[in-house]
């Protein structure tokens, strides 16, 4: 099986990449240099007209969507865990997936990008500021489901990769969310496992790749 994952640094195309490495996956990755907008040359919007990454290619054939991702990835990697085994279990984790992919996301976005939300002069640090309270939000109530948990559930899957990346990013535009402990205690307990120190290490790589083309 041909497996090809279109991935760009810092972007959640870290929770599919992770999720390869704990599965121990044959897989080639393809990086996307956003700062060039290779995201919108005609070959990749082939490829995924949203113009978006993570793309993962199964056998030419590409998916979207980080929940899709881990689904197709559970049934294709049984072993792995990349959902939970229990199908109540499982749901939930999707639950908190998509939870990530549009209550999460978006807010993330709008304080990296806030222009692309609304483009009246001076309005870009109320977007942000929004946008931090309502993470603030989102992080605290993550916080009361890590309460007493070192995962998500009885141990790791993809949900925890997906809210390690949501809080990684939030932290690199310098907000501060020490106060959700449990939070900050479950992203430094992703931070040991080896997949994500395996993950964290290509993504060095590929700046440094990216560093020198520019």
């Amino acid at each position: 099986m041909k497996l090809t994952l279109y991935y760009a640094p810092i972007t959640c195309s870290v929770v599919p990449l992770i999720s390869l490495y704990e599965a121990g996956a044959d897989f080639e990755v393809k990086p996307v240099n956003l700062r060039k907008a290779e995201q919108m040359s005609p070959e990749y919007l082939r490829l995924n007209p949203k113009h978006k990454v993570p793309v993962l290619l199964i056998e030419g054939e590409p998916l979207t969507e980080n929940v899709a991702m881990a689904l197709w990835m559970t049934r294709a990697f049984p072993r792995a865990g990349i959902l939970p085994a229990d199908s109540d279990a499982e749901v939930k984790a999707i639950s908190i997936m998509a939870w990530c992919a549009s209550g999460i996301h978006p807010n993330l976005t709008r304080i990296n990008s806030p222009a692309k939300f609304c483009d009246t002069p001076g309005s870009e640090e109320s977007i942000k500021r929004l946008a931090a309270k309502e993470l603030d939000h989102v992080f605290a109530i993550a916080e009361g489901m890590l309460a007493g948990r070192e995962y998500f559930f009885d141990k790791w899957c993809a949900a925890d990769s997906h809210v390690f990346w949501a809080w990684r990013r939030a932290i690199q535009f310098g907000l501060d969310f020490s106060k959700h402990r449990h939070c900050a205690a479950h992203y430094e307990r992703m931070q040991r496992r080896p997949a994500v120190i395996k993950a964290l290490d290509f993504e060095k790589q590929v700046q440094a790749q990216f560093a020198q083309s520019a």
